[in-house]
C-alpha cells in the first residue's frame, strides 16, 4: 500500500511539474503591442472624434487585446495639424485626420480627401477600392513612411457660415474664411483669403473677428460647435467638399512589424469605421438642421447658380494646376478623372435619375 501511495504522489508531482513548465510558454506566446493614435479632432468630438475612438476600440477588440490603441485628441500629444509628421517620425504609431491638411507635404494628396466639385462619398469609395485609388494613395504615402487607409466620410458638406448674404462672386472678395484644401485656393482666386484652422479654434476665431466666415462639416457637427451663435447665414451646397474621405495613417515600420493577421485586422477595422461614420452623418444631419432652423432661427441659403458656376470654373483651374506638378500628380489625376467621368455616366441613369423620379 505504501508503494502504491508513493507512485500516486510521484505521478501527481510529475503532472504538476509539467504544468508549471508549460505555463510560461502560454503566457508569453502573445506579446501585447501598444499603439498611440493622434488625431486632428477635439477629444471625443461627435462622429469625428468618436469615430477615431471607435477605430481604436475595434482594433483592440478584434485583435483580442494583442494590439491596444490609446487615442489622443488634438493638442493632447501633438498639435492638430502636426499629426502627419508625428506618425511619419514614429512619435505615434497611428493618426486620424484628412489628407488636405497636409498639402504642404504633398499637394496631390488632397485628391485622397476631397476635390471641389469632385466625387461623392459613394464615388470616392468606388475609386479607392475598385478604381485603383488606394494603390496610388499607398504609393504616394510610402515616401513619408506611412500606410494610409480610408477611415470615415462626411458625405456632402455644407457651404459654410456667413454674416452676410452671398449674392454674387463679389461678396466673396476680401472675405477671410476658414476653408482648407483646394477649396481654399478656389476662394483665393475668387478674391477671398483662405485660412486653415483646426476645428477647435473655429468658434473663437469667428467670434473675435480673426475670420469672417467658416465652413466645418455639416449640421450635426456645426450644431455641436455652436456656430449658430455667431453667424447668421448657413449656405449650401458644400461645393468644396462633396464627399470628404477621412484617413487613418499608420507608421509604415510599425505596420510592417505586425504579423499578417494583425495587418489585415487593422485595415479592415478602418473599413468598418469608414462606413459607420458616413452612416451616422446620413442619419443625424437632417435632425440637426431642423434644430438649427426652427429652434435657433438660422437662415438657410443656397449659393446662387451663377456663383456656383464661377466657383466650378475656378475649381477646374486649381485642380488642373495641382495635377500638372509632376509625374505622380498626373498619374493620380488621370485615374481620378477617368473614374469620375465613367461613374457620372452611370449615375445619370441610376442615382440622379432615381432621385429626380422620387421627388418629381
Amino acid at each position: 500500500m505504501k508503494r502504491r501511495e508513493f507512485i500516486k504522489k510521484a505521478g501527481s508531482g510529475s503532472l504538476l511539474a509539467g504544468s508549471m513548465v508549460a505555463a510560461p510558454a502560454i503566457i508569453s506566446a502573445e506579446p501585447k503591442i501598444k499603439w498611440k493614435m493622434v488625431t486632428t479632432w477635439p477629444k471625443n468630438f461627435p462622429v469625428l472624434g468618436t469615430g477615431a475612438n471607435m477605430l481604436a476600440k475595434l482594433i483592440t477588440e478584434m485583435t483580442g487585446g494583442r494590439i491596444k490603441v490609446k487615442v489622443y485628441g488634438a493638442k493632447e500629444l501633438v498639435p492638430a495639424l502636426e499629426v502627419f509628421d508625428a506618425v511619419s517620425r514614429g512619435t505615434a504609431e497611428m493618426g486620424h485626420g484628412a489628407a488636405y491638411y497636409w498639402k504642404g507635404k504633398s499637394e496631390v494628396a488632397q485628391f485622397f480627401s476631397t476635390v471641389p466639385f469632385g466625387l461623392t462619398a459613394q464615388e470616392m469609395n468606388g475609386w479607392l477600392f475598385y478604381g485603383g485609388g488606394m494603390e496610388l494613395w499607398r504609393e504616394l504615402y510610402a515616401d513619408f513612411n506611412l500606410v494610409p487607409a480610408a477611415a470615415g466620410n462626411t458625405g456632402v458638406q455644407m457651404g459654410g457660415w456667413f454674416n452676410k448674404e452671398i449674392n454674387s462672386l463679389n461678396d466673396l472678395k476680401g472675405l477671410k474664411m476658414r476653408i482648407p484644401g483646394m477649396g481654399g485656393e478656389v476662394l483665393k482666386r475668387a478674391g477671398g483669403t483662405p485660412v486653415n484652422l483646426p476645428g477647435g479654434e473655429l468658434y473663437t476665431s469667428l467670434q473675435s473677428g480673426a475670420i469672417d466666415a467658416t465652413e466645418w462639416v455639416g449640421p450635426y457637427n456645426d450644431l455641436a460647435f455652436g456656430l449658430y451663435k455667431i453667424a447668421k447665414y448657413y449656405y449650401y451646397p458644400g461645393w468644396h467638399e462633396p464627399g470628404t474621405t477621412l484617413e487613418a495613417i499608420i507608421n509604415k515600420k510599425a505596420f510592417e512589424a505586425l504579423p499578417k493577421d494583425l495587418q489585415s485586422i487593422v485595415l479592415n477595422a478602418c473599413k468598418v469605421v469608414n462606413q459607420e461614420m458616413l452612416s451616422e452623418y446620413t442619419a443625424r444631419n437632417n435632425a440637426a438642421l431642423h434644430t438649427l432652423v426652427t429652434k435657433h432661427k438660422v437662415q438657410l441659403r443656397k449659393f446662387p447658380d451663377d456663383v456656383l458656376r464661377k466657383l466650378r470654373d475656378l475649381s477646374d483651374e486649381v485642380v488642373t494646376e495641382v495635377a500638372s506638378k509632376d509625374k505622380v500628380s498626373k498619374k493620380i489625376f488621370k485615374s481620378f478623372t477617368q473614374y469620375r467621368d465613367q461613374v457620372f455616366e452611370w449615375h445619370k441613369i441610376s442615382e440622379i435619375a432615381f432621385m429626380n423620379a422620387r421627388h418629381m
